[in-house]
């Protein structure tokens, strides 16, 4: 362009209206710039105010991000503190229930210990009461045989009442001497 304005100040004058001489570039600044305040009201206004809009939308999505990330930490920290509490719970739990077997066994094992014992002292009436039985069985019997051994020795016939029970208080008074 720089050359193409002294050639024309060479050939006879600059001629604006001439588009061949450089004119053109002038019309084209002269309309670019009445153009301007309408471009600035009509295109650059929308593109600003979308632009503005835009910065106000990322503000407000930075602040909900950062409000988010307040009540998500919250969060954290109170499932973190129930959590805390939940594990104290169920070791308190688990304690309790520990204690309570340790109870329910010694319970199991007193009862099983007196009810062995029971048993135990039973069969001992038991045999006793066997061995009472048995040996009035046995006396019994060495009343007769003592009976009818006198029968035999005296040649009578000795099975009188008097005769058993007086047997019997013997066969018991050697007993109680023995015993």
């Amino acid at each position: 362009m720089a050359i193409t304005l002294p050639i024309a100040a060479a050939e006879g004058g600059f001629n604006p209206l001439d588009v061949s001489q450089g004119g053109g570039m002038i019309w084209t600044i002269v309309i670019f710039l009445v153009a301007l305040p309408f471009m600035w009201k009509v295109v650059f206004g929308q593109i600003t105010a979308a632009l503005v809009e835009r910065d106000a939308k990322a503000s407000e999505a930075i602040v909900a991000a950062q409000r988010a990330s307040e009540e998500a930490e919250q969060s954290r920290a109170a499932v973190e503190v129930a959590l805390g509490e939940a594990q104290a719970e169920s070791a308190k739990v688990l304690s309790q229930a520990r204690e309570r077997a340790e109870v329910r066994e010694r319970d199991i094992l007193e009862k099983a210990k007196q009810e062995s014992e029971a048993m135990i002292e039973s069969a001992r009436t038991t045999i006793q009461a066997e061995q009472e039985k048995a040996l009035s069985a046995i006396r019994n019997e060495v009343v007769d045989l003592s009976l009818s051994a006198a029968s035999t020795v005296l040649g009578r016939a000795v099975n009188s009442e008097d005769d058993r029970r007086l047997a019997s208080e013997l066969v018991s008074t050697q007993r109680g001497a023995n015993g």
